[in-house]
């Protein structure tokens, strides 16, 4: 082995060697040493579950095997990372840290601080390199758009050459889920992880199913085909950002230069919009690590009870309120560990609105079913959802006129649905108006917990009191100021602006923003 020191390259959600900065650069200062930590403290958090697990496990084997391709594999260790790190340390003499920054959940924010605590009292020098536009200690979001346009525009990374591979040192047992302590998941939907995977997916979107994205984007069925469902590989570093970035460009290049018209170059422009949204609300987490816990805007504080209604919960949990779209919508989530956008924001939105649930422990839930969880992502669309962010639309989707809107012919809620198999395809969104619903209703299938027109009404009822209240606006501007997008946001003092009103919603002036699925 090299009398250079060691260099540790601890992969976090970055679980590749393609564009991946920091491996490259430890290689120039000697050999490497590829480090993942399975934490089973972090995997007992109420925002992790054994599907995700299952996904990083894919991409961690199948990033083993393309390391030994380079000449030294991915060694793996399961416990405290500042524990394991120093242990290394006495036993390799002098080494270096290297990784990419993560804008992860509050456990993993106060973890990054113990280790660089340790760091520092042990003189070892850790190097963190961003991988996606997210900018730390960001002082302005003026000209943050075109700091991000920038950074996806940067060549991409070749890996290595090859690595000089560790002598003496096992390799060890990546862990199950069972073995991180996880709960059983079933999950039979779950795409499956690793970069081969991951590259399969980016292609097919581009070139084969991506035509009809904008418009199948809102529907749950044709949005599971159509849609780019690359966030799961994108959540856990199999993809970098600037790779599908600038896959998106050529891609578009290529559509103007042979003159193509109409659906791919409307699809393919919004999809590069959507990943400038992935890191806006990644950004949103990574200056304000809090969010994840409280309201974006204080006035929101008490706005619902905080220990939510545990039947009510169980029931949205389930996908059993008798709202027939929304319980489909759940269903599909908990069998396939993926949903759209829009049926993501009518989950949430539902239970914040109708339910009257606060939204942390449902944004738990989502979190848990969600294969592509990303902190960064979830939590600020959880509190946008929920309208306690001050600065967005608030959205309290009619839950019965998606259904009418997104599933027309009511293919999606049968499949995910068959204790309605009997009810007519006119009732299908609404049984209660059938005139045979007590054949089902109560019995195969519940009644609604919830009248949903009149719940929506009291919602709004109270959302526009805390909104009419005393200083809202001006807390509201603060927030937009810090937060919000240069491109969109809540009106200033003085300024004007008509009110849309989204088709199937009751909703107020203020920003609305979309993210990549």
């Amino acid at each position: 082995m090299s009398s250079r020191p060691l260099q540790i390259v601890w992969f976090k959600r970055d679980l590749r060697v393609h564009d991946h900065r920091a491996l490259v650069m430890a290689a120039r200062q000697g050999p490497v040493l590829p480090l993942f930590i399975a934490e089973p403290e972090l995997w007992q958090e109420p925002d992790y579950s054994a599907r995700q697990w299952a996904f990083a496990e894919e991409s961690l084997a199948e990033l083993r095997g393309e390391l030994a391709a380079l000449g030294q594999p991915l060694v793996v260790r399961v416990g405290d990372v500042v524990e394991i790190l120093d242990r290394a340390r006495r036993k390799f003499g002098e080494i270096a840290i290297w990784s990419h920054e993560e804008t992860g959940n509050g456990w993993t924010y106060a973890r990054d601080l113990k280790v660089a605590a340790w760091a520092k009292q042990t003189g070892i020098a850790w190097t963190e390199l961003p991988q996606a536009g997210v900018i730390r200690r960001l002082k302005s979001r003026n000209g943050w758009a075109k700091r991000w346009d920038a950074f996806m525009a940067e060549p991409e990374t070749d890996a290595p050459r090859g690595l000089e591979p560790v002598s003496d040192l096992p390799l060890g047992e990546i862990p199950t889920a069972a073995g991180l302590g996880l709960k059983p998941d079933p999950c039979p939907g779950r795409q499956r992880g690793g970069r081969e995977a991951g590259l399969s997916t980016l292609e097919s979107f581009l070139h084969v199913r991506g035509a009809p994205y904008r418009r199948a984007m809102s529907s749950p069925a044709a949005g599971a085909e159509h849609c780019s469902r690359l966030s799961p590989h994108l959540a856990w570093g199999t993809l970098s950002m600037r790779e599908t970035a600038q896959a998106g460009w050529a891609r578009q290049r290529r559509l103007k230069i042979d003159g193509v018209k109409g659906g791919w170059r409307g699809s393919m422009s919004s999809f590069q919009g959507r990943l400038h949204w992935r890191d806006h609300f990644t950004q949103k987490l990574e200056d304000e690590p809090q969010l994840e816990y409280r309201n974006l805007h204080a006035a929101c504080n008490g706005l619902r009870p905080s220990e939510p209604d545990a039947e009510r919960l169980a029931a949205w949990s389930k996908g059993e309120t008798g709202l027939p779209f929304v319980d489909a919508s759940m269903r599909a989530l908990n069998a396939t560990g993926w949903m759209n956008f829009r049926m993501r924001a009518m989950l949430m939105a539902v239970s914040s609105y109708h339910l009257w649930l606060d939204w942390r422990r449902p944004g738990e839930h989502l979190a848990r079913k969600f294969t592509d969880y990303e902190p960064g992502i979830h939590w600020p669309q959880v509190q946008m959802q929920s309208g306690t962010t001050g600065i967005n639309t608030i959205r309290i989707y009619n839950p019965v006129k998606q259904g009418h809107d997104q599933d027309p012919d009511g293919a999606f809620i049968r499949r995910w649905l068959p204790e309605l198999s009997d009810v007519p395809d006119a009732f299908l969104h609404e049984p209660w108006t059938w005139d045979g619903a007590g054949s089902v209703l109560g019995k195969a299938y519940p009644m609604p917990i919830v009248d949903h027109q009149e719940a929506a009404r009291e919602a709004r009822q109270k959302v526009w009191a805390i909104r009419k209240g005393s200083g809202f606006r001006k807390t509201a501007n603060a927030i937009q100021n810090k937060h919000g997008s240069r491109k969109s946001g809540i009106l200033m003092r003085g300024q004007k602006r008509k009110a849309k009103t989204p088709d199937g919603q009751l909703s107020l002036p203020l920003e609305v923003e979309d993210a990549p699925r």
